[in-house]
């Protein structure tokens, strides 16, 4: 069975839901942000070296990165869900959007949120930072325009991967200024998939507005 070593308010929500998609049974290790810090626990680093969630373990395999540990699951249990099939333009598609949610999305998304703890706000990065924010949700935005997924209309892991970015951008943006990734992030939400591992995973700040 799969066990999620699942950190409060991180991204390991989204492989909750990509596990309630697929139907598979797993267990949730928790782990508590230090109220301090809000960083990780030094737990997760008896799992693996670097501490991060999420991260999950199968059997004797252990694997992290969000990108990784989505592909992992849907090549081994997925079935043929969730993905194209392989040496499809489909698929290519698929692995761009995949691995481009943390390899470029959330770079400005993080650093924002960082700068904005400084006294000044981090003010010499404000304009490079809002740049590419402007360019990176622009993008996302227009890629779903009259959309409801990502690639070819279907859900698939790529919107798994997308949805912490569409969950993390309304913090940093006016809404309305992007309406198709805020319809995207509401269509998500309201999956039953997805509330169903809301109520496994416990507390999450960046779900369903009450």
């Amino acid at each position: 069975m799969i066990k999620v070593h699942h950190l409060n308010n991180s991204r390991s929500q989204r492989i909750l839901w990509l596990l309630e998609e697929l139907e598979l049974d797993y267990e949730i290790v928790f782990y508590k942000r230090d109220a301090v810090t809000n960083l990780a626990p030094p737990e997760l680093e008896a799992v693996h070296p670097l501490g991060k969630s999420p991260m999950i373990t199968d059997g004797d395999q252990v694997v992290i990165e969000s990108g990784a540990i989505i592909d992992y699951v849907i090549r081994k249990h997925g079935q043929g869900r969730l993905a194209p099939a392989v040496g499809t333009p489909a698929h290519e598609e698929y692995l761009q959007w995949l691995h481009y949610g943390e390899g470029s999305a959330m770079l400005p998304l993080m650093l924002q949120m960082y700068t904005n703890r400084l006294p000044d706000g981090g003010a010499a990065l404000t304009d490079r930072i809002h740049g590419e924010l402007d360019r990176h949700l622009g993008y996302i935005n227009q890629a779903l325009e009259g959309k409801d997924w990502l690639v070819e209309n279907q859900l698939s892991g790529a919107d798994i991967q997308l949805s912490f970015v569409a969950e993390i951008a309304p913090l940093l943006y006016p809404q309305g200024k992007f309406p198709w990734l805020d319809q995207f992030r509401v269509r998500l939400q309201s999956l039953d998939t997805y509330q169903r591992a809301l109520e496994r995973g416990g507390r999450y700040d960046f779900g369903p507005s009450q």
